[in-house]
């Protein structure tokens, strides 16, 4: 899944569905999307999303959107988080001459808990919160953000 604007581009929509992309409209239920997100997972694909639906301003993490936790119950698939540290350095063109270390941590893949019929949106909210924390093992402190100390969030245990 990538963002619309990247396929308003028919060289850059070219290559992004040349790696098996497809759009998805941010910061609203995109239903063709999540269909064909949902039918790519059922028949064994695998589909690559970033839980906050965007790029850090900041390089820490932010609250996610349900999206990946929705996706993952309603599939049944393993979650396998993965943190990315030193992006935040890949600026305008400028990188292709002095590249930034980019560092990719991938971790164990786990399933979310079984929720049954009732997946509300407070439980969206705690299986997306369970991703997040995940990934946030991956990242050193600095880039926890909202999700700090062993994963807990900030203001829960007074972190």
């Amino acid at each position: 899944m990538a963002k619309e604007e990247l396929f308003r581009s028919r060289k850059v929509r070219a290559i992004m569905q040349g790696y098996g992309a497809f759009p998805v409209r941010r910061g609203q239920l995109d239903r063709v999307a999540m269909r064909r997100a949902l039918a790519a997972l059922q028949n064994g694909g695998v589909l690559g999303m970033f839980p906050e639906g965007k790029r850090s301003p900041n390089a820490q993490l932010q609250s996610p959107q349900p999206g990946t936790s929705l996706l993952a119950a309603r599939s049944g698939v393993p979650v396998l988080p993965v943190g990315i540290t030193g992006s935040e350095r890949v600026k305008g063109i400028g990188f292709i001459r002095h590249r930034p270390r980019i560092t990719v941590t991938i971790g164990r893949p786990f399933l979310l808990p079984h929720a049954g019929d009732k997946l509300t949106r407070s439980r969206l909210a705690q299986h997306s919160d369970l991703i997040m924390e995940h990934i946030a093992e991956l990242l050193p402190e600095s880039y926890r953000g909202v999700y700090d100390h062993r994963g807990s969030l900030r203001g829960d245990n007074g972190g």
